[in-house]
């Protein structure tokens, strides 16, 4: 048998075809509770059922475990495929149990694979990694707050204090939020606060800034201002406290994670990187190839050619996995500079004129090739003679 379920926040409807790939009965609501699983795997029966749904956010989680558990086969598919699916089949009404009974139609036709899961510490890696980019994200939006009172009450502050989210700036601006408060502020007292628990603010910024406040335009600005201020202070605090925090978890299980361990002997790739590559795909090894994983990361040229229209150069793919793409940047922009076995290949695309970006992109694809061959073959990486010639 095939079946679909269009998952939802609270209730959910499975629909159902037989070998033949006839209706069998018609589409059932559950609710997501224990009396609702009850009834979609009696709905489903004792045989082992090809169940396919679409990977909605966190709701088809449940689900998976509990199907997966009862001996069923999971299919969890990209809303995308579902829905370009629907639309070859010219379906015009959208409704759950219409989506419920298109997704079983698709396991029918297309008997996709059951999909596996990630192993413990791999899915561990992957709530750490996504709550560490909450938590970083709420950060920066913090300190971009904590950037517009400080431009308006005590605007001069930034030219002796580069960076708002540093250690030494949220102390300051938590002991004197505003121009008028570090106007009233004892130079010497300042001097001796210490921002990071060792080092202290030091008798010439301190005076720097008391001399600033007392000249400065936004001296006009009062209590409200200052309480804003302090308590994003406190706020960035806490959270760069968590975020060390965290950053500690995510590296105790790295090491605990074979495959994760091995890409960080990769220069270029740290921690943190090979972190968010367990987090998002597992193991890279999974892939059937080094090529399919750089498409999963979306490396591959789209080439758009149509009659007279023949494109000078083919531009990135748009599919692939955006937010794991956009991480790896940052790691290829350094491993262009510190892999010895990187650094000539990119070199040598940029003397023969190709643009930084494409260069940059080939780098990335290099780059993973070498980390699904790490993974493969579960060694540290080692540049061979032959290979950094080649490169």
């Amino acid at each position: 048998m095939f079946a679909g379920i269009d998952v939802a926040a609270e209730w959910h409807v499975l629909a159902r075809l037989d070998d033949a790939g006839a209706p069998v009965g018609r589409p059932t609501a559950f609710a997501e509770d224990a009396a609702g699983y009850c009834t979609m795997l009696e709905a489903l029966g004792p045989r082992p059922v090809l169940v396919v749904m679409e990977a909605t956010g966190h709701y088809w989680k449940n689900l998976y475990a509990t199907l997966t558990a009862a001996g069923h086969d999971v299919v969890l598919l990209n809303p995308l495929v579902a829905r370009r699916f629907q639309e070859a089949q010219l379906q015009r009404t959208k409704t759950d149990a219409v989506d419920a009974t298109a997704l079983a139609r698709l396991g029918f036709e297309k008997r996709p694979a059951p999909t596996r899961l990630f192993d413990e510490a791999a899915e561990a890696l992957r709530e750490l990694v996504r709550h560490r980019d909450r938590l970083r994200q709420d950060f920066d939006d913090r300190v971009r707050q904590l950037h517009r009172l400080v431009d308006l009450g005590f605007p001069e502050f930034t030219r002796y204090v580069k960076g708002m989210d540093s250690m030494l700036a949220t102390a300051l601006i938590a002991e004197c939020p505003t121009a008028a408060a570090f106007a009233r502020a004892q130079s010497r007292r300042l001097a001796k606060l210490r921002y990071d628990g060792r080092h202290e603010v030091g008798e010439d910024l301190a005076e720097d800034l008391v001399a600033a406040a007392k000249r400065s335009v936004g001296q006009h600005h009062g209590p409200v201002y200052e309480m804003q201020a302090r308590h994003i202070c406190q706020d960035l605090d806490l959270w760069r406290r968590r975020l060390k925090e965290i950053e500690g978890d995510i590296d105790r299980l790295l090491d605990a994670h074979e495959v994760g361990r091995l890409l960080t002997s990769i220069d270029g790739v740290g921690p943190h990187s090979a972190a968010r590559i367990i987090a998002t795909v597992g193991d890279p090894a999974h892939f059937r190839s080094a090529a399919a994983f750089a498409a999963h990361v979306g490396v591959v040229p789209g080439l758009r050619q149509s009659g007279k229209r023949t494109g000078a150069r083919a531009a990135t793919s748009p599919f692939g996995n955006a937010r794991l793409r956009r991480a790896l940047w940052m790691t290829v922009l350094s491993a262009v500079r510190c892999n010895d076995w990187l650094r000539p290949f990119y070199e040598r695309l940029r003397a023969a004129g190709k643009p930084p970006k494409l260069a940059l992109i080939a780098a990335m694809r290099k780059l993973l090739h070498a980390i699904y061959s790490v993974a493969k073959n579960r060694r540290p990486f080692t540049v061979m003679p032959e290979q950094a010639r080649a490169a």
